[in-house]
């Protein structure tokens, strides 16, 4: 019996390590260490696989355990990638360090713009719980889809400095609506394709293996740059997907 019970917290301790990371890339986002926020939001995705997979395989899954997934992802995949882009913005709309209290009005608007985000994840995570349509497919941009993206900018600045994206991307005229804009992805009702195979078989899972081969060839030629057009790929696919369906 105590075994029993030990074995069906083995998933919820891995969600609370997701959390956990969640927490500790917000602690060194704040504290400019953009690359180590990076890196915790990667390790708390790997955390949120292995949470479901070893619910599935031991067979323990509980309401639980799903409402504690949600809290995780929100604070690893909402909160830690606003902070992220929060620091990106700050460090190029108030490069002096002024204190955000002190910033005219206006640049203090416009540095906490990214936290939008992690209301929209709250919202989404929420809305996921209840929508029972997300089975085989989601409806809006996954939180970690979004994460995955700013998790990778200070990776780009540090490995890709020279590159499009540590050029022209990071920079506050692109980081302002680009939060926006995955704010809005985050709860439209936008169906995307889902990753998980039901069989291994190419027959419908077509649009799966496609996805992955582009994203290897892509992280290939670009190495972290290449995240960020991965998601935009995924976006773009599932909508030409869906819309070939109807």
């Amino acid at each position: 019996m105590a075994q029993n019970k030990i074995v069906s917290f083995i998933p919820n301790t891995i969600t609370l390590l997701n959390a956990l990371s969640g927490c500790l890339s917000i602690t060194f986002a704040f504290t400019g260490n953009l690359t180590a926020a990076g890196f915790f939001i990667l390790l708390a995705a790997v955390f949120d696989f292995f949470d479901g997979m070893a619910a599935r395989l031991l067979k323990v899954s509980s309401a639980i355990g799903k409402e504690l997934d949600s809290l995780a992802d929100d604070i690893s995949f909402g909160v830690a990638p606003s902070a992220i882009a929060f620091v990106l913005v700050s460090q190029a709309l108030n490069p002096d360090g002024t204190a955000l209290s002190q910033l005219p009005v206006c640049t203090m608007v416009l540095c906490l713009v990214p936290f939008i985000m992690a209301a929209f994840s709250a919202l989404r995570l929420a809305k996921f719980n209840l929508d029972e349509r997300q089975t085989d497919k989601f409806i809006g941009l996954p939180t970690p889809a979004n994460a995955m993206v700013w998790a990778s900018m200070p990776f780009i600045l540090k490995y890709n400095a020279d590159g499009l994206f540590a050029n022209y991307v990071i920079v506050p005229q692109v980081l302002i609506p680009l939060a926006l804009v995955m704010s809005f992805l985050l709860v439209c009702e936008l169906p995307l394709f889902s990753l998980k195979f039901k069989t291994w078989g190419f027959r419908g899972n077509q649009i799966r293996y496609i996805f992955l081969a582009i994203s290897l060839v892509l992280i290939i030629l670009m190495q972290f740059a290449a995240i960020p057009a991965i998601i935009l790929i995924y976006v773009l696919m599932s909508v030409f997907a869906f819309k070939a369906d109807k």
